[in-house]
């Protein structure tokens, strides 16, 4: 299991909710969350997925992220 962390353009609580879905659908991340008072909005994943992995689902979920 592993950390990764991405800044993201998720910043509010109405984000969160868009993406949550998504990234709770994926079997492979343990847990995730985004610290929007952070000005680079950084999403912490925890589990066992690749970079490209959540990249790709944030992406689906309608968001921007690169890795922090």
């Amino acid at each position: 299991m592993k950390t990764l962390q991405f800044n993201t353009n998720i910043n509010c609580g109405g984000c969160i909710k868009a993406v949550t879905p998504t990234l709770n659908g994926e079997k492979g991340i343990t847990s995730w969350q985004v610290d929007t008072a952070n000005p680079n909005k950084v999403l912490t994943v925890t589990g066992d997925v690749t970079e490209e992995q959540v990249l790709a689902l944030v992406e689906d979920a309608g968001f921007k992220a690169i890795k922090a």
